[in-house]
């Protein structure tokens, strides 16, 4: 019996599996069909990248018993390493004899839409369990043991391996589920069971997906790290420090070659309740976590009629005190060129008590960071997502409809008078990026990126293959991205419009330089050109 894994990719709240990015789910369903013991299966692992560009690759698959397809970009954005499987793609994409569709797409699609797709077996998000006890059936197999997602994390890592980017992926890594606040009008957390994965359950899967060769880790899938091993049981978790402490020792004991360790989703609300503390585990994650580390707090408004209509955590003053707190512990520069921790912000439009002055106070929050020098790597801002059972689905999409003249300016400002500007006080003109993992070309651009927790997009002039790691010198800005130059750029190999793009040189020295090279020494370059002052923080020869 023949099944494929596709995995469709996913983004939620909590959760993020688009490349170079890999999420929990591919590893249990893996672990799920190794569970399986005396039953003639044969499985296989493709990304839906791979799907849409290899036709043989789809003619196989029509030979398929039954296809898994994982999906569902419920916190949509714009991704670089690859593209989420979309709803209207799925009666294309369902081609096996039989294919069951699973993830947090499930949430997304009406009654109307299901009657639509009677290719496909709808398992509903959360769907682990009941996948499992579907597998089961399909492989007529019995078994004592029920689902058991720490047990099917070790015997499905190695599905890692057949990911089209490995090594160079992201192991989004599961702590807990659920949400203590679980009240936000539009998240789909609340869909979740609370579950707390023992911390040696967690470390065993770093320890099983390091030895299989990934190095690159995010603590990702949950809503807030800081609670990680806290006591669910209370209105509101307290952090606690010393297990956290002693949770990173064990990582780095056991993975001892890590090269990216981050987390994802920070709560504000935590730090502000619990500031001692929170500050004792944010120094925790400065000191063990990788440089270039990005918490996200989803902060969605500054409006405080908008935080009360809408049942969210944190009020805009207890987010400007994580945000400092946050700046104080974590904007030192690390070895990799960027600051250690910062915060990121998520903006959230069309909700519930919105006006036109929503957008305003946004705006003006964000001005009071820079007036006050407070650092935030990322602003992401988006139009909310309307899923059927979460309280916003009464009230529905009018104000996304009303308000998209406001959506549009506010975005567009935030991009032109703030992101630029972060950007440059977040990685000063000259600042070398290192570990850059090229991943595409446009021209005489490669775009690269930091393995890591929402990187800086980094056009590197010149044309370098993908998966090639290089070093790069920061020299210009964009809205969202910076233009560097190789670090340090070989001169003697380095072509015209490489060299001409170092500051202060242009094309008549470029020129020059090109035509009086090889140089043996910067004192050579110097008498035949001299130029060395313009070149000596950026070549090597």
């Amino acid at each position: 019996m023949k099944i494929a894994i596709l995995d469709g990719y996913v983004d939620e709240p909590s959760c993020l599996g688009v490349p170079p990015y890999i999420a929990p789910y591919p590893r249990y369903i893996w672990g799920m069909l190794r569970a399986v013991k005396d039953a003639d299966l044969s499985y296989i692992y493709l990304t839906i990248d791979q799907f849409r560009a290899d036709a043989q690759l789809r003619a196989r698959l029509r030979d398929f018993n039954f296809m898994v397809i994982i999906a569902g970009a419920v916190v949509p954005g714009k991704y670089l390493g690859g593209v989420p499987l979309k709803k209207n793609e799925l009666p294309q994409v369902a081609i096996a004899n039989h294919n069951i569709l699973v993830g947090p797409i499930t949430l997304e699609l009406s009654k109307e839409e299901r009657e639509r797709l009677p290719m496909l077996e709808i398992i509903d998000y959360p769907f682990e369990e009941r996948l499992y006890e579907r597998i089961l059936r399909i492989a007529h197999a019995k078994t004592s043991k029920g689902a058991d997602l720490n047990r099917f994390a070790l015997l499905g890592a190695e599905v890692v391996r057949k990911h089209p980017d490995f090594p160079y992926v992201i192991c989004e890594m599961e702590t807990y589920r659920g949400c203590y606040w679980s009240r936000c009008s539009f998240c789909i957390e609340r869909f979740q069971h609370k579950w707390m994965r023992p911390p040696e359950r967690v470390l065993a899967e770093f320890e099983r997906l390091y030895s299989l060769g990934i190095r690159h880790f995010r603590l990702g899938k949950q809503s807030d790290f800081l609670t990680y091993m806290s006591d669910f049981s209370a209105p509101n978790p307290k952090p606690e420090p010393e297990r956290m402490r002693n949770f990173h020792i064990a990582i780095w004991r056991l993975c001892p070659g890590i090269k990216t360790l981050h987390l994802d989703n920070i709560n504000p609300k935590t730090i502000a309740m619990y500031p001692a503390e929170s500050r004792e585990v944010l120094k925790t994650i400065v000191e063990f976590q990788t440089a270039g580390n990005v918490a996200a707090f989803g902060m969605e408004t500054a409006d405080e009629k908008v935080v009360k209509a809408n049942n969210l955590a944190a009020h805009p003053d207890e987010v400007l005190f994580a945000i400092s707190m946050m700046n104080k512990l974590g904007r030192a520069r690390g070895r990799n060129g960027m600051p250690i921790l910062l915060p990121g912000l998520n903006f959230v439009a069309g909700l519930k008590g919105e006006t036109k002055k929503t957008f305003e106070l946004n705006y003006e929050f964000l001005q009071g960071l820079l007036r006050q020098d407070l650092l935030i790597r990322r602003i992401n801002i988006r139009q909310v997502k309307i899923l059927p059972h979460t309280p916003i689905a009464e009230f529905g999409d009018r104000n996304v409809k009303r308000h998209k003249r406001y959506f549009k300016l506010f975005k567009r400002r935030v991009r032109e008078n703030i992101d630029r500007e972060m950007l440059k006080r977040i990685i000063p003109f000259g600042t070398v990026l290192r570990d850059l993992r090229c991943e595409s070309q446009a021209g005489k651009i490669t775009f690269a990126r930091q393995l890591g927790s929402y990187p800086v997009l980094v056009g590197v002039i010149g044309q370098y293959k993908r998966n090639q790691i290089i070093d790069a010198k920061v020299i210009d800005y964009g809205m969202r991205s910076i233009t560097a130059i190789e670090y340090p750029l070989p001169i003697n190999a380095a072509k015209m419009y490489q060299i001409e793009a170092i500051p202060g040189i242009g094309a008549r020295n470029a020129a020059r330089i090109i035509k009086s090279r090889p140089f043996s020494s910067m004192e050579e370059l110097n008498r035949a050109t001299g130029l060395l002052c313009k070149l000596r923080d950026f070549i090597s020869i």
